[in-house]
């Protein structure tokens, strides 16, 4: 696909390794791991998978040679506050960037919705203020929303996705996502798939227009502040 701009793959990475190099043969440019916790009792509590699994995917995504790796740690009050500082510790011993990302209403248990919710500002805070993290305007993470920033104190990227806080958070936003079951999503806060799976095994004769109806139905914003309830959970839809 000549015009194809960026192709990228989130994933929580526990079934990476053996996948990594054959991923990255196939075209995938950059990847995106999930990494909410550095210990492995706390990884296994958020997650409910193995922390060596995800340092193995890690790894071999490393050795795999993608354009860029970025990890992903959503913000979790009460639960992985001490856990940022040694995120961000790790990725500037890996030269990756990180993004700590605010918790957004993708999950099915309502209860998870608001007691857990730490905004990126208090992330912010939490890693020095503005002191100690300064503006990374030069740093190209992507078409994505967020704002990145300079640690002085390790020297590591620091990205901050205020979903839910940030006013123009949807502004630059031209991603589509494709759901691990084919499904074509034009935003990932708001209700509307489009079925790619089912096109592309009936011959894919169609698949451009559905590409073009899929960026036509492209919204402005999200709909995290007016009360979205999710179909189904952030795991069915990646990312």
């Amino acid at each position: 696909m000549p015009q194809l701009l960026s192709l990228s793959l989130s994933t929580n990475g526990t079934l990476l390794a053996p996948l990594a190099l054959e991923l990255r043969k196939a075209g995938i440019q950059s990847i995106n791991l999930s990494l909410d916790a550095l210990d492995s009792d706390l990884y296994r509590q958020i997650t409910g998978g193995s922390l060596d699994d995800f340092l193995d995917g890690f790894r071999s995504a490393l050795s795999a040679g993608f354009h860029q790796i970025k990890l992903n740690c959503v913000l979790l009050r009460g639960i992985n506050e001490r856990e940022l500082r040694p995120l961000v510790r790790f990725a500037a011993e890996h030269q990756v960037p990180i993004r700590f990302i605010e918790l957004m209403p993708l999950t099915l248990l309502s209860e998870q919705k608001n007691d857990l919710f730490l905004s990126a500002h208090e992330a912010l805070k939490i890693l020095g203020g503005e002191e100690n993290l300064s503006p990374d305007l030069g740093f190209l993470g992507g078409h994505g929303p967020a704002r990145y920033f300079r640690d002085r104190t390790s020297g590591a990227v620091v990205g901050l996705i205020g979903a839910m806080t940030t006013s123009d958070f949807c502004s630059s936003c031209n991603k589509l996502r494709l759901t691990a079951d084919g499904k074509l999503r034009p935003c990932l806060g708001r209700h509307g798939e489009i079925d790619l799976r089912h096109e592309l095994r009936e011959g894919g004769g169609q698949t451009e227009s559905l590409l073009r109806e899929a960026v036509a139905q492209k919204p402005k914003d999200h709909e995290f502040s007016v009360g979205y309830e999710p179909s189904r959970p952030m795991t069915a839809l990646g990312g």
